[in-house]
């Protein structure tokens, strides 16, 4: 496996270490072959407001999970194939459990979710607050500069 050093970068930013946990991640989950199922959609929906959409057909609503824990979001899948046997003639749609995870920007919620007719939507929100946001500073050119006073010890 392959692994990047962000060493160089510590030189000039402080608290970038995050970065390269999700990088070592990305690495790690793109040779995982089981990432493929089930497909799933990133769309943006507003300016602030992005939805996951899943299709896992043949999952009813109890059979999902869906949690949040720290930056990461956590979707789960997991059907009891009950007690009789079923023989196909060509078995197609995939029912097997699953457990997909995302890793979510700063400040990212998860106000809510919906099944509708085999496809999940988990709804995202950017929630930045206040003390968070840009603000502007005005300038003023009129004060005298001030100075600072060094005091004897």
């Amino acid at each position: 496996m392959r692994t990047i050093d962000f060493t160089p970068l510590h030189r000039f930013a402080v608290g970038f270490d995050r970065v390269q946990r999700q990088m070592d991640a990305a690495m790690t989950h793109m040779n995982d072959q089981a990432t493929a199922y089930p497909p799933y959609n990133i769309e943006v929906v507003g300016e602030d407001a992005y939805r996951i959409t899943m299709a896992v057909a043949g999952f009813a609503e109890d059979d999902l999970e869906i949690s949040v824990k720290e930056d990461t979001l956590f979707v789960s899948g997991n059907t009891d194939k009950g007690d009789g046997e079923t023989h196909y003639l060509h078995h197609g749609i995939a029912t097997r459990t699953f457990t997909r995870r995302f890793e979510l920007a700063e400040h990212i919620k998860v106000p809510g979710a919906s099944l509708i007719n085999g496809m999940l939507h988990i709804e995202l929100k950017r929630e930045v607050p206040e003390e968070k946001k840009a603000r502007g500073i005005t300038i003023d050119t009129d004060a005298k500069p001030k100075t600072i006073e060094k005091k004897a010890a």
